[in-house]
């Protein structure tokens, strides 16, 4: 649904096919596999943060960067943002459902990256090597 709570039109229900140049969700798995909007899913995996407390978490995020990952894992319905009309203002981020969800497949990546890492190296360095 839309903002003003009108349905969205002409939304494709059938499974996409990414490895056709054409096919609208290689939009979301260009988003969904960026570095900072899957280190911001795990930065969020247990608990809410505030702006800042993300950038620290992940570090080496510019402050754009991040606010721009923040507003489009907003829109894809990963996490929810949450403005506190208090002096000082701040805001908080929680993930949804849908972003909880997708956390799982995140850190089953992370954990298979991590616990394959020595290898891959090694593997970088016998390719130097041949050079």
């Amino acid at each position: 649904m839309k903002k003003n709570n009108q349905p969205v039109a002409n939304l494709p229900s059938a499974r996409g096919e990414l490895l056709n140049p054409n096919c609208p969700s290689r939009e979301l798995l260009k988003r969904m596999t960026s570095r900072w909007t899957m280190l911001v899913i795990l930065a969020l995996r247990e608990k809410t943060l505030r702006f800042s407390e993300i950038r620290r978490a992940i570090g080496g995020v510019s402050e754009r960067m991040l606010a721009q990952t923040l507003r489009y894992m907003e829109e894809d319905g990963l996490l929810i943002r949450k403005a506190y009309d208090v002096v000082p203002p701040h805001v908080e981020y929680r993930l949804t459902p849908l972003g909880r969800e997708a956390s799982e497949h995140v850190l089953a990546l992370a954990d298979w990256l991590e616990s394959h890492f020595p290898l891959i190296q090694q593997q970088r360095i016998n390719m130097q090597n041949l050079d």
